[in-house]
């Protein structure tokens, strides 16, 4: 007879967990806070909107947008899960503004879902999402706008197009058409990373720089939201600042 072999069942390795801060200002010009932002203290979920003042009440857009995306259960593919709650706010935004009679409504949108350990990013308009590892910073996201296609098709310089006059125009936002064109990137996780989501608010008058400074030395998401928020403020913040910072982190 064999001699019993007692096994003992290798450690199940586990995932890294997420926490994360957010922060909105109205800043120093426009008259009222048209940005809304999702955190979420499970770690899964976290998204910032920017309405459109330009089209009105682009508070409503905002706040469509993030509780369609609130609204996600546990469970399902993690792109689907959000196409469907941003299509879900695209019509909504639509009705909404034909209601109020005020033609278009919008929100761009970044909004972030990480499940085991991936972050599954899907965005509209020039809110951007952002990824510091091992010093690096590294934009995500690629903003919907303009200039930013002048700049792809080499018509415009990039140290030429925070000055455009249409620098501030998107090309696609929730409640702007039809049919919602998202985009969609993912990003495997480690232990070490650290995400910033944010509103053009911050970008438009804090330095890529400078958010990677905040991201490296600010020993917790809080601190970061509230650096790179009194910068913007430092800088005049002509428009709504929204800002969320995620650091991943051992469970």
């Amino acid at each position: 007879m064999a001699t019993p072999v007692t096994r003992v069942p290798f450690e199940l390795r586990q995932l890294p967990v997420a926490i994360g801060a957010g922060l909105t200002n109205r800043g120093l010009v426009r008259e009222k806070n048209e940005d809304a932002i999702l955190t979420d203290p499970a770690g899964v979920l976290w998204a910032v909107a920017d309405g459109m003042g330009g089209y009105g009440h682009g508070d409503v857009a905002s706040d469509v947008v993030v509780d369609c995306l609130a609204a996600i259960e546990d469970g399902g593919e993690p792109a689907e899960l959000l196409d469907n709650a941003l299509i879900l706010s695209n019509d909504i935004v639509r009705d909404r503004g034909r209601e109020k009679g005020q033609g278009i409504l919008g929100a761009t949108v970044v909004a972030l879902l990480i499940q085991n350990a991936v972050g599954n990013i899907a965005w509209a308009g020039d809110s951007r999402a952002y990824l510091m590892r091992s010093g690096s910073l590294r934009l995500l996201t690629r903003d919907h706008t303009v200039v930013q296609e002048l700049v792809e098709s080499g018509v415009l310089r990039e140290v030429d197009a925070g000055h455009h006059p249409e620098s501030h125009v998107v090309t696609r936002a929730v409640g702007g058409a039809d049919q919602l064109e998202i985009d969609h990137v993912t990003v495997p996780l480690i232990v070490g990373d650290r995400l910033l989501l944010c509103s053009d608010g911050l970008t438009a008058c804090v330095y890529d720089q400078t958010i990677a400074r905040a991201l490296i030395e600010e020993p917790t998401p809080e601190a970061v939201c509230h650096f790179l928020v009194n910068k913007a403020l430092d800088n005049g913040a002509p428009d709504n600042v929204s800002v969320i910072s995620i650091f991943i982190q051992e469970a």
